[in-house]
């Protein structure tokens, strides 16, 4: 499998060769034997039996004698690491009553202790080795399997030994005693707690109705406060005992090592396991089944209405069959793909209606298997109004529409476009596709029951299918989506009395008119018949910027370019565009049309052309149009092809140019906006989102989130006046990184880029504003309407911004883990008081203040107290005591491994050079990145707390229900001192 040769070999002319050499040493493993449990040559791979499907020869398959089964292969993306994945298949599905949350519980007692790793042993152990939580060493639990999930990076032999060790004694052997179960289950109710809330009930209430009857109808993976309460080392230990078996595992793994080594290790660490007892058959999920006396032909069954006065109208319905096993053939796939193509079609009709303006802010059909429970066609919606029958009424009639007549051969053309792009794209980049996400490929597929195919083999699928494909074929799967066993629906709405059961079943059971209106005219639209730009521009200068193989490109308009031409990743061009000075050039009566540009700059369309124009335009093509307002500039992004690298720079270049100012996405815009703001009081999250960027710039009212009044009040002529004149103000920087054609690319700069007016400067007033930092002082206090038992803190200190201090703020983001690590070790398993907290610095590095260093939490109440005390006097003693060789060494390792691995890919040198145009100190300053991250000092580190945290206190905010006063006294039994 392909590395990264040319990207290291560039690499290594930046970073010191030192700091890219491994620096752990583990003890060497006595070399792993040879795998004696492959599937044997011309044998059926144990994924594939029962499946025609051609195999994925670079996936290698084993299947021990004691029911495991494996996956290995090797893969060099990112290089020198190696993903592995431990499925077991049992999730909260096969729970009893008594054991609910047990599978979740489980998944949190195999970090805490097992065979080979002492208590609270793991996370060190994985961060010694290199392996950052919750990123490189995870887990996750669903309703019908248990993930445990291992990214390594800087692997070797003797890594992946001691790692396979590990993993292996967490499965196979975790300590589940009655201490251990008493030490996590708070951890697991702090993760419950956080959850919870309005968008949690109305999510448990939706389903208890759409599963009725079935086991998923209550069985959450995160279980119930009672038997969690209830759990002991005997009970867990019986549910353990039942499920992890060696029969019900998958071991996988990808990575840039022999994949006969992972076989080895995989064999040698897992085949000799045994399960305890007999083996216990899975439960039954139980089917959808229809009320007695439903209508065959329309069998409307249970609906639901949920009122939570915090969230924003949203209506489920689901025609819902019973799920069971597939043959895995290439036939059934391309069953799929039509099933794929008709909801294709239907989608892009609820959306034309919805830019159209409407009764409804968004509308989509999507089909699922849903946990092996039910195989479900949903369809949802967001009314804009309480009209929630309106809004049904017009759903339903572009899905009768589809019922009723076959599509045209230009829609199905134009969809059978859209897929065969995606499925190029999946071949050009199959060289890099990364590691971890073909181990969870392999691990989803299992879950599911179905087999894995190869990107060029989904591809000659789909060109085989293509040809069968007609407006009848399209019909006769559309009307197949929406036939089943059972329809049901539920219905979240703000409002008591807007609706009942009973209405919504009887207007479920109404026959709707279809609705041909939103049906798409065919349109002929060509790049070709667009104007251009401007005059093809001059260049003013061009060469090396002496990194890499980088060049910058000067235009005669001021416009400047960087360019990175390199075929580390096949079939990939990332595009940048930065221009005007972003925040700082928003004034503070404007901050709604800020809010506004998110969602519809881009929509509000080119020239003449509307948003249903662009998307014609981009049929077959890969484009992106993200656009962001960042702290020094504006950004449009995009992840394209060489082969639609021109036409995405005319894009980008035109919407500079001649912008449109199609006034429906403005509308729908702020609709979206009301119909948010609500939500943000429904918990703590909630909060932090509104208000604390507003906060921790001293009430700038530039970052302050638009009420709904501000919405009414703005207006799509506002929206113009407002962007029209930022569009050509400030300089332009274009950054182009991937595997493209230098000369062309220049060229068409030249057309498009280069072609822009002279642009006009930015008020010196601009330029020059800055961002204040709140005093510190007595805590502010912020209330949401969430429940009793939820709270949110959060502290910070001011740090700075620029290229200046740039060496700084990487030596910052050090510092930040290191309080991260602590913070999470008191706050989880000292106080119980909070899942996962977070310590995050941030540094603008494009205007010259605004960083700060801040630590949040998500707890309880009466705990943020303990939030702020523990977080000060880890500030404390990070200014007045040298980091520890150990803990510094579980800081910098991970951050090594981390940037060894990123720096591989274009995205990430594109993030370090955007602004170098600006800022020419960037691209010197790159030189000391790796240094910057791994040689800063345990006393630096402590020179830098005396800096930030001792200079001041830090500023105080907490999130409390309402109704309550905030605690100043820490709890008896949390106290910090330790």
């Amino acid at each position: 499998m392909t590395k990264f040769p040319r990207a290291i070999r560039r690499l290594a002319l930046v970073l010191p060769a030192a700091l890219l050499a491994p620096q752990l040493l583990l003890a060497q493993e006595p070399a792993a034997p040879t795998p004696q449990h492959l599937t044997p040559e011309g044998g059926t791979p144990w994924i594939y039996e029962g499946s025609d499907v051609p195999r994925d020869a670079e996936w290698i398959f084993g299947t021990l004698p004691n029911g495991v089964r494996y996956a290995v292969r090797k893969n060099g993306v990112p290089p020198d690491q190696v993903s592995v994945r431990v499925r077991v298949d049992a999730g909260s599905l096969y729970e009893e009553e008594s054991e609910r949350g047990y599978a979740h519980l489980l998944e949190h007692l195999l970090f805490r202790e097992s065979k080979y790793l002492g208590p609270a042993e793991a996370i060190p152990t994985w961060q010694r080795l290199g392996a950052t939580f919750g990123s490189d060493t995870n887990a996750e639990t669903s309703p019908t399997q248990t993930v445990f999930k291992l990214d390594l990076p800087n692997i070797d032999s003797a890594k992946l030994a001691e790692s396979m060790k590990l993993l292996s004694g967490m499965v196979r052997s975790p300590v589940l005693s009655d201490a251990n179960v008493k030490a996590e289950v708070p951890i697991v109710m702090a993760e419950k707690r956080e959850r919870a809330g309005a968008a949690e009930r109305a999510g448990n209430a939706s389903r208890e109705v759409l599963f009725a009857g079935q086991r998923l109808a209550d069985r959450v993976p995160i279980g119930t406060d009672a038997s969690l309460q209830a759990a002991t080392g005997a009970s867990v230990g019986a549910f353990y005992r039942r499920w992890y078996r060696p029969e019900n595992t998958v071991v996988v793994a990808a990575g840039d090592i022999d994949p006969m080594q992972l076989a080895a290790e995989i064999e040698k660490w897992f085949g000799d396991w045994k399960g305890q007892g007999p083996k216990t058959p899975a439960p039954d999920f139980g089917d959808p089944v229809a009320p007695a006396g439903a209508d065959p032909a329309n069998p409307v069954g249970e609906v639901g209405v949920v009122v939570e006065p915090d969230l924003p109208r949203s209506f489920s319905y689901a025609v819902m069959r019973p799920w069971r096993p597939v043959q895995d053939t290439i036939a059934y796939n391309e069953g799929l793909l039509r099933d794929a193509l008709a909801q294709a079609l239907i989608n892009r009709r609820l959306e034309s209606r919805a830019r159209a303006g409407g009764s409804y802010l968004y509308a989509q059909v999507a089909q699922d298997d849903v946990s092996r429970s039910a195989d479900m066609t949903f369809v949802n919606f967001a009314p804009l109004t309480g009209d929630w029958k309106a809004a049904l009424d017009d759903v339903r009639g572009v899905i009768a529409d589809a019922l009723a007549t076959p599509p045209s051969q230009e829609e199905i053309d134009r969809e059978l476009a859209e897929f065969e792009i995606v499925f190029k794209s999946q071949v050009e980049q199959q060289r890099v596709l990364p590691g971890p996400r073909l181990a969870d490929d392999i691990v989803n597929a299992v879950d599911i029951r179905e087999a894995v195919a190869a990107p060029d083999t989904v591809l000659k699928v789909f060109n085989s299918m293509r040809q069968t494909v007609t407006p009848e074929k399209v019909l006769e799967h559309t009307r197949a989506l929406f036939s089943g066993a059972v329809i049901r629906a539920a219905y979240v709405t703000p409002e008591a009395g807007e609706a009942s059961e009973a209405a919504i079943r009887d207007a479920l059971r109404e026959d709707v008119a279809a609705d041909g209106n939103a049906r798409l005219a065919a349109q002929a639209i060509s790049f070709d018949d667009l104007p251009p730009v401007g005059p093809p521009g001059e260049i003013t200068a061009q060469g090396p910027i002496g990194v890499l193989d980088i060049e910058q490109v000067d235009f005669a308009n001021g416009v400047k370019a960087i360019l990175w031409a390199n075929d580390a990743e096949p079939g990939r061009v990332a595009v940048k565009v930065r221009f005007g000075a972003g925040y700082r050039a928003i004034e503070p009566d404007d901050a709604v049309y800020a809010n506004l540009g998110y969602a519809a700059l881009i929509g509000s369309g080119i020239g003449e052309l509307d948003q249903e124009q662009l998307d014609l335009l981009s049929t077959g093509r890969k484009f992106g149009f993200d656009f962001q307002v960042g702290d020094g500039a504006f950004t449009f992004f995009a992840q394209t092809r060489e082969q639609d690298l021109e036409e995405q720079l005319y894009l980008f270049a035109a919407k500079l140019a001649m912008p449109g100012w199609d006034p429906k996405p403005v509308v729908r815009a702020k609709a979206a906006g009301k119909l948010a703001y609500e939500s943000y009081s429904a918990n703590p999250g909630g909060i932090l989102q509104r208000d604390l960027e507003y906060l921790l710039s001293n009430d700038d009212p530039r970052f302050r989130t638009p009420t709904p009044e501000m919405f009414d009040a703005a207006t799509p002529e506002g929206f113009r006046q407002v962007w029209e004149p930022l569009l050509k103000q400030g300089p332009v920087e274009v950054l182009v990184f991937g595997e493209f054609d230098k000369d062309a690319t220049i060229e068409t700069l030249r057309r498009t880029f280069g072609a822009l007016a002279p642009r006009d400067a930015p008020p010196e007033a601009v330029l020059d504003r800055a961002s204040d930092f709140p005093p510190a002082g007595e805590t502010v206090v912020r209330r949401h309407r969430g429940d009793a038992n939820q709270a949110a803190a959060v502290i910070a200190w001011p740090t700075g911004g620029g290229v200046e201090e740039l060496r700084e703020s990487r030596r910052l983001e050090v510092l930040a883990s290191v309080f991260n690590n602590r913070l999470m070790e008191a706050m989880r398993e000292h106080a119980g008081a909070s899942y996962a907290p977070v310590v995050r610095s941030d540094w603008p590095s494009d205007v010259k203040d605004g960083g700060r260093i801040a630590a949040m939490a998500q707890l309880r109440p009466e705990d943020v107290p303990v939030f702020f005390a523990e977080a000060e006097k880890i500030a404390k003693d990070l200014a007045t005591t040298p980091v520890g060789e150990d803990e510094y060494n579980r800081v910098v390792e991970p951050l090594r491994q981390y940037v060894s691995r990123a720096s591989t890919g274009n995205l990430f040198w594109l993030y370090q050079l955007e602004d170098a145009t600006v800022e020419p100190r960037r691209i010197a300053l790159l030189r000391y990145l790796l240094s910057d991250y791994t040689q800063t000092t345990p006393s630096e580190l402590q020179v830098l707390a005396q800096k930030y945290f001792g200079a001041r206190d830090g500023w105080r905010l907490a999130v409390i229900p309402e109704g309550q006063q905030l605690a100043t006294t820490v709890p008896e039994g949390n106290a910090t001192g330790r």
